[in-house]
């Protein structure tokens, strides 16, 4: 028995909360097999004995069902897992010029699910939250954040050939847009799109940022391949709407990250339904409505407000479930969204007290707690 193929089954045994494998966590220090005896090493740097358990009984389980083995011994040493070489081929370095703490991808498995809306007011509640943030739209084809954030510049070139990021709402900010202008078509085979998404990483100065965001195209093409094939992410951001359409397509993109070893942080349910809020005659005495078929309580004062689900609900929860991480927000349809996003300046900027602003703040801190921890 070779020790691939029982690092082949230990990819199978997940971190307890996430969906990525105790090997993409370089967490195997060593596997020792004599005979039919083996010991497996392993570095769990969780202090919560419970977790140590599972993990533990976990790949047990695991390294049992092969039937190779009589004697199986799973070890657990101290400190922090070591750098992951068994599992892949090392990644060339995230970025060329500069040093990123947190890669986060926002990703959607089709287009029209407002990924680039969520992105911009992510890294720009990142920001207000104390963060250095960059964020890169990597839509070669259809780049959407100059408009989003209502840029119409081009970057610095260097002498050497490299870009400097666009300093824009106190982040640094890359799109092809820049380069090509928004009235341009871009008529690309995939090796061009490849090449341009390593350019982003190898020849734009970065510096130094807490998190560089990246809003990815929709799907599972050149883009994503070369993201995961060349860059170390810290996870992926899915966004989905409630609809079973978007969900079918979501997966898909769920599952390409698994595949590669890229964990999925949470999924967040987009469009989530469309607040109504209004007012009748409080000297009626009316306690209630029937709106859309449903009933609806009015206040003392004649107030009323319902949530009305115009492409149903619970397909983020049902998404996330499936691949047992959790629903980060449902965000639902907010006309003030919109007006801020074709107006250039995001709803996190343009009104950071809003109630649409504390739910990408309240997503901000999510993605914060989940990575730091």
């Amino acid at each position: 028995m070779q020790k691939d193929t029982v690092l082949e089954i230990l990819k199978t045994v997940k971190y307890p909360g996430f969906s990525r494998d105790i090997v993409s966590f370089g967490m195997v220090e060593d596997i020792i097999i004599e005979g039919k005896a083996i010991k497996v090493q392993l570095k769990v740097s969780s202090q919560q004995e419970e977790k140590k358990a599972t993990i533990k009984q976990e790949v047990e389980k695991a390294i049992a069902g092969m039937n190779a083995f009589s004697a199986i011994t799973i070890e657990l040493l101290e400190g922090a897992p070591a750098a992951n070489v068994q599992a892949e081929p090392q990644k060339t370095p995230s970025i060329a010029h500069g040093n990123v703490k947190y890669i986060i991808a926002v990703a959607s498995g089709k287009g029209g699910v407002g990924k680039s809306t969520v992105a911009a007011n992510l890294a720009l509640a990142l920001k207000q939250q104390g963060h250095s943030v960059g964020l890169l739209d990597l839509d070669i084809y259809g780049p959407s954040l100059p408009i989003i954030l209502g840029i119409n510049k081009s970057p610095i070139i260097t002498k050497d050939r490299k870009l400097i990021p666009l300093d824009h709402m106190g982040m640094k900010v890359m799109s092809f847009g820049f380069i090509s202008g928004n009235e341009t078509p871009v008529i690309w085979r995939g090796p061009m799109v490849a090449r341009m998404t390593e350019q982003f990483f190898a020849d734009v100065i970065w510096g130094d940022l807490d998190y560089l965001i990246l809003d990815l195209p929709p799907g599972t093409g050149d883009v994503q391949l070369t993201l995961t094939q060349k860059v170390q992410i810290t996870g992926a951001i899915m966004v989905t709407t409630p609809q079973d359409l978007a969900l079918a397509d979501v997966r898909k993109g769920a599952d390409m990250f698994k595949k590669v070893n890229a964990p999925v942080i949470g999924v967040v349910e987009n469009m989530s339904g469309l607040i109504i809020e209004g007012q009748v005659d409080a000297t009626d005495g009316v306690k209630s409505l029937v709106i859309n078929k449903e009933k609806v309580s009015v206040d003392t004062e004649g107030k009323f407000a319902m949530k009305l689900n115009v492409f149903k609900h619970g397909g983020g929860k049902k998404e996330s479930t499936r691949l047992d991480v959790p629903l980060l927000e449902e965000i639902p349809l907010m006309p003030e969204v919109m007006l801020a996003t074709d107006a250039g300046i995001p709803i996190v900027e343009s009104d950071p007290d809003s109630f649409a602003a504390k739910i990408y703040l309240s997503l901000a801190t999510k993605i914060n707690e989940a990575v730091s921890s």
